[in-house]
């Protein structure tokens, strides 16, 4: 595939962060860790793979914004333009030495997202995206899955876990979905879940509570691979309503509807 020279510096950002994250994934057990909040871990491999995506990003468009999840966002004097980054997606994975993080990187323009990279070290799966010029896993081209009933689908979630999400309302929507489908899983790192939308290997994901680095670069690479994106209200407002429902055509439009069920009053 041919690629920009915004996206070369996207993936060589990634990259390059990934391989630091790959030696401390290896000695696991001796990275020192905070706690941020319940059941929410940040380590110095989060802060230390956010400075190399931020000094490799910046040093190529210096006037871009910067919006990461481990530092207060930064507003550019290019005023249209901002990086939306993730720099470990997957962070209790990380720390509990399960191989399912990501780095995740997005280029917004004018509000709209025009590039991503969701780069896992431990599988050394490399997904790229362009807009209009499709969706990419390491070098093939990327399809959503072609299943046109939930019946014969797989399905990815997020699961509210110690302080996060409502729990009851969770378990109302995975009662719902349960159902209807031919399985749930859960990976642990929202932006490998819906990268394995737009690879076909989930038929479609829901989840509420993200935020704007866990879904941007991901968004457009399930849009470039075929796939349909929406807000839990049916809008495109994915980034400001923390919620997103996805998968082709017609499983993204039935699990909306199995999802958002009324709760059973009896």
């Amino acid at each position: 595939m041919a690629r920009s020279a915004l996206l070369n510096v996207m993936v060589q950002a990634a990259l390059k962060a990934g391989k630091s994250l790959s030696r401390d994934f290896g000695e696991v057990q001796n990275l020192q860790v905070s706690v941020k909040g319940p059941g929410d871990f940040v380590s110095q491999a989060d802060l230390k793979a956010q400075k190399i995506i931020r000094d490799e990003l910046m040093k190529a468009r210096p006037t871009y914004g910067f919006l990461g999840e481990e530092s207060e966002e930064v507003k550019g004097t290019d005023g249209a333009h901002r990086w939306i980054v993730d720099p470990l997606d997957g962070t209790t994975n990380f720390l509990h030495g399960i191989p399912m993080f990501s780095v995740s990187i997005a280029l917004e323009r004018n509000d709209e997202i025009v590039a991503g990279v969701i780069f896992n070290p431990a599988t050394d799966e490399l997904y790229t995206t362009e807009r209009g010029g499709g969706a990419f896993l390491n070098d093939r081209r990327l399809r959503v899955a072609s299943r046109r009933v939930l019946s014969d689908s797989v399905i990815g979630c997020g699961v509210p876990h110690l302080g996060r999400g409502n729990h009851g309302k969770f378990l109302v929507e995975l009662r719902h979905v349960m159902g209807e489908v031919a399985g749930v899983r859960r990976l642990g790192s929202a932006s490998l879940d819906l990268a394995y939308v737009a690879a076909g290997r989930f038929d479609g994901f829901w989840e509420t509570g993200l935020s704007p680095w866990d879904v941007a670069a991901g968004i457009l690479l399930i849009r470039e691979a075929g796939g349909f994106v929406s807000d839990f209200h049916g809008g495109n407002d994915m980034l400001g309503t923390s919620s997103i429902i996805c998968g082709n055509e017609h499983i993204q439009k039935a699990l909306a509807e199995v999802v958002k069920r009324p709760i059973p009053t009896k």
